[in-house]
């Protein structure tokens, strides 16, 4: 069985795709080398990304954004701080989209497929300030990615922002739904009632 967001280098190296294209970027994604993992993260993001929250989400970033570490550190940041995430050209990634190994397709050719199914550009696919995909245009005052391939501290801090208004939004229309389904009492209601 495939497992959406897990992938491979042309080298050969197993990653997890945080992101599948980056904003004002998308010939690039962010991955994170599962080698380079200590041992419990390994684990920890291993059974994560087989959790149906993350085999539903658009991109695993907006998982690992709110979710913990065992150590209590937040995954996006801590793997970030760490160094363990790079970014890297879409063409040297591959990826299982369908239920056997033998069907591997590279990942600027799986952004293609996405994008002509959602009658989009690829410049499209990545998650915007607005929190859902859109054209974005790259910020011109924004560090690029070090020699390394890391992103920057700019760089990451854009997509937290981004991250935060979609999970923002989504709490929102949840809510939402929520009072649709059972509408709150106040508590001016139930003191009138007392009366």
């Amino acid at each position: 069985m495939a497992v959406k967001h897990v992938g491979q280098m042309t080298s050969g190296a197993k990653v997890l795709v945080a992101m599948r294209t980056l904003p004002g970027d998308p010939n690039s994604a962010l991955v994170i080398p599962t080698a380079a993992l200590k041992q419990t993260y390994h684990d920890e993001l291993d059974s994560l990304v087989m959790k149906d929250e993350s085999q539903q989400a658009y991109e695993f970033a907006t998982i690992l954004n709110v979710r913990k570490f065992s150590d209590g550190s937040t995954m996006l940041p801590s793997l970030h701080a760490k160094g363990l995430m790079q970014k890297v050209p879409t063409s040297a990634v591959t990826m299982t989209p369908a239920t056997t190994k033998d069907s591997w397709v590279q990942l600027d050719e799986l952004n293609k497929i996405i994008a002509e199914q959602r009658g989009v550009g690829i410049d499209e696919l990545a998650i915007t300030a607005s929190g859902k995909p859109g054209k974005t245009q790259p910020v011109a005052n924004e560090a690029p990615a070090t020699d390394q391939g890391v992103l920057s501290d700019a760089d990451l801090a854009a997509q937290y922002r981004a991250q935060a208004d979609a999970l923002y939004k989504e709490v929102q229309q949840l809510r939402k739904q929520a009072d649709e389904l059972a509408p709150k009492t106040t508590a001016k209601k139930t003191a009138k009632s007392d009366a």
